[in-house]
């Protein structure tokens, strides 16, 4: 069984709808997939109407903007309420600060003398749940500043670069103990990827497991076979679920082709049976996956 536990469709950052990525999925050998949108839920219904044509199991899953000590760290939700009150209230304010920074964006890089326009921008997002960096990207590509959106990332967009604004992001903690409130399990995704820094620390992913984490995201494209090594050490000593996910975006990010890293099968059976105590614990009706 082949299980890829961390996908984008375009109802956040993505290129597929929601069906496509599906079919996708199938053509790519993959038995199992999570659609985990940034910050949005909206393209679950979609994905798991298609899911048996393709004989593709689907599991409903999120992957939220959150910050902890200082530093951007994004975690994969699964299988959780999506109507929890509080949840939904922490996702408007992350998907309002995404969108609420476009036009600072748009301005910036008119100031260096880029004739892009906010409508630009929007004719790029479509069906996506806000607007953000990624459309913004893309409007470049359209515009042919730059030849694809890592280019406009590296030029433009990323921290510390002329056009970068940052924006809200939900506290990891809280955010963490929402989704157990709403029935689901919470893994860090790429928790050491992008900067090489090995943040969290053990000490720190010891806290954040007592506080109700699942897992770790550790089999991932931005991870060395160090880090790889060093984390699966940590999931070891902490009892955390391990997992491996391609973080495809369609042609929207390069390098991270459907099922490039994969979960293996005793590991989402342990995630499984910790969602299946999150949602009794929590009294909550949650998505229910029956695997091939």
């Amino acid at each position: 069984m082949r299980i890829d536990l961390h996908t984008h469709s375009r109802v956040s950052d993505g290129t597929d709808s929601p069906a496509e990525l599906v079919a996708a999925a199938a053509a790519s050998g993959l038995d199992v997939v999570a659609i985990t949108d940034h910050d949005s839920t909206a393209g679950w219904s979609e994905a798991l109407a298609v899911g048996p044509e393709h004989g593709v199991t689907v599991v409903s899953g999120i992957e939220i903007s959150t910050e902890y000590a200082g530093r951007s760290v994004h975690l994969l939700g699964y299988l959780l309420d999506p109507t929890l009150p509080g949840l939904v209230a922490e996702l408007e304010h992350v998907l309002a600060g995404r969108s609420a920074r476009v036009p600072t964006i748009v301005s910036r890089l008119r100031e260096i003398g880029i004739p892009i326009t906010e409508e630009d921008v929007h004719e790029q997002s479509a069906d996506a749940a806000a607007t953000g960096r990624p459309h913004v990207a893309d409007a470049l590509v359209a515009l042919g500043v730059v030849g694809h959106r890592d280019e406009a990332f590296d030029r433009y967009l990323s921290w510390g670069r002329e056009a970068f604004v940052d924006r809200y992001n939900a506290p990891l903690e809280q955010t963490i103990r929402l989704i157990a409130e709403a029935g689901g399990v919470s893994v860090i995704a790429h928790p050491w990827g992008r900067s090489g820094r090995r943040e969290p620390s053990e000490e720190r992913l010891a806290e954040l497991a007592a506080i109700g984490l699942s897992g770790l995201e550790v089999d991932h494209q931005d991870h060395s076979a160090q880090a790889r090594d060093a984390l699966r050490a940590i999931a070891r000593n902490l009892g955390l679920v391990v997992t491996g996910s391609s973080d495809y975006h369609g042609t929207g990010k390069t390098g991270h082709p459907l099922g490039v890293n994969t979960t293996d099968p005793t590991e989402l059976h342990r995630l499984l049976e910790r969602a299946a105590a999150a949602s009794a614990a929590a009294g909550r009706r949650t998505p229910v996956v029956e695997l091939p």
